[in-house]
């Protein structure tokens, strides 16, 4: 096999290259992007949390975070290449609680979930996989061969809890015979009431995602150089003061912009030809 090498380049800009080399790499073949505005999920409570629901007479958004999500990929039947993503997302809801109007609320933080499903293209594939990857506590130390199904990956900003209300149990919604995950039980030290209820909490989250079918496939790509780090790892013991002394004065802290402010870019601000 002749050399792959090629004459050197003073840059990846003059398109030539220093070799032509094999990797294996994730392609991506399909992806989607979706934003979800989830209405009126409810907001399951452990036993204390419930109790405090079940005296409420009003109720206050505070925040939500994105606990995980739980993906899986299915063959879609008489449609080859295509396959189903199923996701579960699952969601730590905090509100305040008002029992009566003149006191105090109380923070308590639940548990949402939301299902979601998209079809993508995916290719064929119908080898089996091993890997010599170890594999913690199993006999051997080679993976178990595996069906050559694509991976799907989701990408979710950061939720937005847009708001909450106070309703009456409806009979089975939502999640009402799934069976939570130990990881997630253990997240709220107990198990949700998800029946009895008299009282619930419902909310509504704006979620952006971004899902994605990808199959490992050997490219042939070009190499211009090996990636050698530049810069020099950073081992300063500079006292606090020091490291306080150099952070930027927080001036927009202190004078928050204004209106006209905002509506001017910001190269042109204190230019008086700008007008800004």
């Amino acid at each position: 096999m002749g050399d792959n090498r090629l004459m050197d380049c003073p840059s990846p800009a003059s398109n030539c290259f220093k070799e032509a080399v094999c990797i294996d790499a994730g392609r991506v073949y399909d992806s989607c992007c979706d934003r979800d505005c989830l209405e009126d999920l409810r907001i399951y409570f452990t036993e204390c949390g419930q109790s405090v629901v079940e005296n409420a007479i009003s109720v206050r958004s505070r925040k939500v975070e994105l606990i995980t999500a739980y993906v899986d990929v299915e063959p879609v039947p008489f449609n080859k290449g295509y396959y189903s993503v199923d996701m579960t997302f699952f969601f730590e809801v905090t509100v305040d609680v008002y029992c009566s109007p003149a006191s105090c609320p109380t923070t308590i933080t639940g548990l949402a979930m939301f299902d979601k499903k998209a079809i993508l293209f995916g290719s064929e594939g119908s080898v089996k996989i091993f890997s010599s990857e170890m594999k913690k506590g199993d006999d051997d130390c080679q993976q178990e061969p595996t069906k050559n199904l694509p991976k799907a990956s989701v990408q979710v900003a950061e939720p937005i809890l847009l708001s909450t209300r106070l309703g009456e149990v409806r009979e089975c919604i939502d999640h009402c015979n799934c069976q939570l995950p130990n990881s997630i039980c253990r997240r709220f030290d107990g198990e949700m009431c998800m029946y009895g209820c008299k009282k619930v909490i419902f909310a509504t989250i704006g979620l952006f995602t971004i899902v994605q079918m990808e199959r490992n496939v050997q490219m042939l790509v070009p190499v211009y150089d090996f990636c050698i780090p530049t810069k020099e790892c950073n081992c300063s013991s500079d006292s606090p003061c020091d490291l306080f002394s150099k952070i930027q004065f927080p001036t927009d802290q202190f004078f928050p912009p204004r209106s006209l402010d905002n509506s001017c870019d910001k190269s042109c601000r204190g230019n008086k030809k700008c007008g800004c």
